[in-house]
This record gives structure tokens, C-alpha cells and sequence, in this order.
């Protein structure tokens, strides 16, 4: 049974780039048709979904976060990391890693990681 356990810092400030890490056991990042997602919860808010990187490596991105977004993947550490440049208080949520078969991930299938909350303050 594949699992995903996010690591990164929990405090960032403004202006800062986040960085976060989902580190997948008992499966390969590289499995053929599978696709591996970040998404967000803000407080009092619903999930949304930031980007994907596929079996492939291929990369899919929210057209809202496009442009401050990277996702990136070590695939020796069966590892997939985000990067969201610019960050702003807007930007404080829960952040999880998510497996499915399709590009953007969907609540209620696949494989979750518990979620890492993340706050932008100075």
C-alpha cells in the first residue's frame, strides 16, 4: 500500500519561496499512468489543487499558480517537491501530496498524505 508523508518547514515569511517534500513509500513515482499532485487547504477554505508531475516527469500546473509554481521530482529518493515562489499570508494552508490516475488529483480516491500546515508571517 503506497504512502506519502509531506516534510518542510512550517513558517515562512513573505517574499520567500516554499519548499516542500512528499517522500512516497510502497510505490514508484515512476509506475506507468499514475500521477502525483499537491494541493492546498487555506483556513475555512476547500481544496485546491496547485499542480502534478506524472510517471513521466511530465509537469501540469493550476493556470492561477502557473506562474509561481514549480514542481520537480528525485526520483533515486522516490521523492517530488513544490515550490511556490512569492508567498504571501494567502498562501498559509494545509498543504498535502496526493496520488491518482488522473492529472489532478481527486478527494475521495487515491492516496493522501496526512497534510503539513504551512504559515506565511513575518
Amino acid at each position: 500500500q503506497v504512502q506519502l508523508q509531506e516534510s518542510g518547514p512550517g513558517l515562512v515569511k513573505p517574499s520567500q519561496t516554499l519548499s516542500l517534500t512528499c517522500t512516497v513509500s510502497g510505490g514508484s513515482i515512476t509506475t506507468n499512468n499514475y500521477y502525483w499532485s499537491w494541493i492546498r487547504q487555506p483556513p475555512g477554505k476547500g481544496l485546491e489543487w496547485m499542480g502534478a508531475i506524472a510517471y513521466s516527469g511530465a509537469t501540469y500546473y493550476s493556470p492561477s499558480l502557473k506562474s509561481r509554481t514549480s514542481i520537480s521530482r528525485d526520483t533515486s529518493e522516490n521523492q517530488f517537491t513544490l515550490q511556490l515562489k512569492s508567498v504571501t499570508p494567502e498562501d498559509t494552508a494545509v498543504y498535502y501530496c496526493a496520488r491518482d490516475r488522473v492529472i489532478v488529483a481527486r478527494s475521495a480516491v487515491g492516496s493522501w498524505g496526512q497534510g503539513t500546515q504551512v504559515t506565511v508571517s513575518s
